[in-house]
């Protein structure tokens, strides 16, 4: 076998992926994303995205949250880290992400729909049920609630 049979594909050879997202509230309401395309399409989450090479997790959340929403916001702390892996029909990997989650205050902007994002607003910390939401969100969002209150363990 010559050694180029033996690599793995490039699609393979780049996973996992880092990416970073952001936790942004506004008084009782909370920064959401509709994604606009890909394997969460019509599904709400938190803003975010790759991070590039050279940049910190915290400033790419932050400057995703911007792309996708026009929204700047004040970062106060990481929340976790998120894993996300995603297999086809045959089990083989799809994608596989390491996700730093933040939490922050918003400082200005109204949301506006920018990036993948299909739609963007604040949506009420009371309301979150009546959205499609990620899997795992409704836990990242409470501990990042826990942190912007001084809660954390």
């Amino acid at each position: 076998m010559r050694s180029k049979d033996r690599r793995p594909s490039a699609r393979r050879a780049c996973w996992p992926r880092a990416a970073a997202s952001l936790v942004v509230f506004r008084a009782d309401s909370l920064l959401l994303v509709e994604r606009g395309r890909g394997a969460l399409k019509g599904r709400w989450s938190l803003p975010g995205g790759h991070i590039e090479p050279g940049e910190r997790a915290g400033s790419a959340a932050l400057r995703e949250t911007l792309e996708e929403t026009g929204v700047t916001a004040k970062l106060v702390d990481l929340v976790d880290v998120h894993e996300v892996l995603r297999n086809d029909r045959a089990g083989r990997l799809t994608a596989h992400y390491l996700i730093a989650v933040f939490c922050a205050h918003w400082q200005a902007g109204e949301p506006a729909a920018g990036g993948d994002a299909a739609q963007a607003r604040f949506v009420p910390l009371g309301g979150l049920n009546r959205y499609p939401l990620t899997e795992g969100l409704v836990a990242l969002i409470a501990r990042a609630q826990a942190i912007v209150r001084g809660e954390r363990a």
